[in-house]
């Protein structure tokens, strides 16, 4: 594995950490702040369809005019910010607005970051390669689940926010050394 690929899966795992600590959590903040489970699925929906559409749109830029390195860290930058937004949230549409910057995130930083580990990729071990790469980002979600929950039980969703955004800056720091 060459210096860039490890630099993009280190900065993806951190990222993966970070986002991950929130997960299933996310239901119990959104009755919190007094949402309901239309809520909730409005949330998940406004991220998974804002991050799908852009992400095409994004991906067929990345390929012409913008360099893949500016939005990756345009990405994790924007990550972390909406991160730590998670603070502000006192009202179900403000979570909303806090997913649909996620997505924003998300989508600027995704395919570029696919694109550039395909490029460094060694041929010879694409499979072990990308097996890393996901199977890395599934074993650290589920511990920063985990913790994430540990956090929440015995400190306060502040303190998860807080981590959270930490870890994405320090993702974001260390993307940037790509």
């Amino acid at each position: 594995m060459n210096h860039k690929e490890k630099i993009l899966l280190y900065a993806s795992n951190l990222w993966y950490f970070g986002s991950g600590m929130f997960g299933p959590l996310i239901a119990i903040f959104t009755q919190k702040i007094g949402g309901s489970i239309l809520d909730i699925s409005w949330a998940w929906a406004t991220y998974l369809v804002i991050t799908g559409v852009l992400m095409i749109v994004i991906g067929k830029i990345s390929d012409h005019k913008v360099s893949k390195r500016k939005l990756i860290i345009t990405g994790y930058s924007l990550n972390a910010f909406f991160t730590f937004s998670y603070l502000l949230v006192s009202k179900p549409y403000h979570l909303f607005i806090v997913q649909a910057g996620l997505g924003l995130a998300t989508a600027l930083s995704t395919p570029t970051w696919d694109a550039l580990y395909a490029k460094y990729e060694t041929k010879k071990s694409a499979g072990y390669i990308w097996g890393l790469a996901i199977g890395e980002g599934q074993i650290l979600t589920g511990i920063a689940i985990i913790i994430g929950g540990l956090i929440v039980s015995y400190l306060s969703f502040n303190i998860l926010f807080i981590s959270m955004g930490a870890i994405q800056v320090l993702a974001t720091l260390y993307q940037s050394r790509f």
